[in-house]
């Protein structure tokens, strides 16, 4: 069973790595605001992926998927929320030569850096599916209740540090630094960056249902 914690930490990292809504979110808090603002958008981004990854292991995947009406509002609410967010970040980008701190009520989550992370990450029902996926394909049968708390310890842990790793590096005082050079441009990048998401989902869903 450690092989198989070790494929679905190789899983887990390689999917965090490819830049995501989350990565942008946590991303904007570090650097326009303060590290204690990108930390708590990275501690709303971990609770967001444990709570699709226990959801995933409860099988929700699979009822999400049977249940399609549920699935498509979930995922049309998801697509609101990011395309709003970047809307509010393309906003703020209009406001050039702001003082560091003045984009703090910029998320439609008010000066929340936690609720915005986590708002992202259960944004996207579709964590729901391929979690329940990887889990099918890698989670042995009748596997004893610990393999399962290790699971979502295991993606926790990484996500925290992955997460908090970018927060990290981009609250460095060169990293803010050379952002606030450039406010307006790397806002309307992260906003453009957001919409696109919420875009893509939307997308995804109007194929379903109207074809292509």
């Amino acid at each position: 069973m450690l092989v198989n914690l070790l494929q679905l930490s190789l899983v887990h990292f390689l999917m965090a790595m490819i830049p995501g809504p989350n990565t942008v979110a946590v991303s904007y808090f570090s650097a326009s605001i303060s590290r204690d603002a990108g930390l708590k958008a990275t501690l709303g981004v971990v609770l967001g992926s444990a709570i699709w990854v226990s959801l995933s292991l409860m099988g929700v995947g699979v009822i999400l998927l049977e249940a399609g009406g549920i699935y498509r509002a979930l995922r049309i609410a998801g697509a609101c929320y990011l395309i709003y967010s970047g809307w509010r970040m393309l906003t703020a980008s209009r406001r050039s030569g702001a003082a560091s701190g003045s984009v703090a009520g910029v998320m439609p989550t008010g000066r929340s850096p936690l609720l915005a992370g986590l708002l992202t990450t259960l944004s996207n029902p579709k964590s729901a599916i391929f979690w329940t996926s990887v889990f099918v394909l890698l989670v042995p049968a009748h596997a004893p209740p610990w393999f399962y708390a290790a699971v979502v310890a295991l993606i926790v842990v990484q996500s925290a540090l992955w997460y908090g790793t970018v927060a990290l590096t981009l609250s460095t005082a060169i990293a803010r630094r050379h952002y606030l050079r450039l406010t307006a441009w790397l806002d309307r990048i992260a906003g453009v960056i957001m919409i696109g998401f919420g875009l893509k989902l939307a997308d995804e869903l109007r194929g379903e249902l109207f074809g292509r």
